[in-house]
């Protein structure tokens, strides 16, 4: 009896010590992407968007595509940032097409038609804690974006929503290219 009440009393303890799982729910904000959004140049005091069409979006120096903006017409585009570097690069393709060349079995002739902007996003990093479960994300302050200027910019003009643009959510566009 006695050894029966202290396996009880031990597997109650035991009990007492236990927490509810810290799990990071999807609905959480974390580190946010930046939102661009497309508009027509010739009207620039509108609100209107204007689709850029056969849009690739693809980071400088990198092969690989971003996987939800291979080939698509959008008025819109969410981007993520580097967290471990103040700047961040992509290329910005405009009715781009990947030619063969009429060898479809070998890609080592294939080659990108379609025009090329490339842009620098620069910005400021603060981590902010966001709980136990989800730890601490990313936001950027101070964020501008630079054009590298060619023959062809498709990408006429850029402006930022704010003075000190910061990207804290994903709720809301950050900046405006007009094309």
């Amino acid at each position: 009896m006695r050894y029966s009440f202290i396996i009880i009393l031990l597997l109650a303890l035991s009990f007492l010590g236990c927490e509810r799982d810290d799990i990071c729910s999807n609905d959480t904000e974390t580190t946010p992407k930046l939102i661009i959004k497309f508009y027509d140049v010739t009207n620039p005091n509108t609100d209107e968007s204007l689709d850029v069409t056969n849009l690739v979006v693809q980071g400088v120096d990198n092969d690989e595509v971003l996987s939800d903006y291979d080939i698509v017409a959008t008025d819109s585009i969410a981007i993520p940032l580097k967290t471990t570097d103040n700047t961040t690069q992509y290329s910005l393709y405009e009715e781009y097409v990947l030619n063969d060349n009429d060898t479809p079995d070998d890609d080592s002739d294939d080659y990108v038609t379609g025009n090329e902007d490339i842009i620098t996003i620069t910005y400021e990093l603060e981590e902010v804690y966001v709980s136990r479960a989800c730890g601490y994300k990313t936001v950027y302050r101070n964020v501008s974006i630079n054009l590298e200027a060619d023959s062809d910019n498709w990408i006429q003009l850029i402006r930022s929503v704010d003075d000190n643009q910061s990207v804290e959510d994903e709720t809301e566009q950050h900046f405006k290219f007009y094309h």
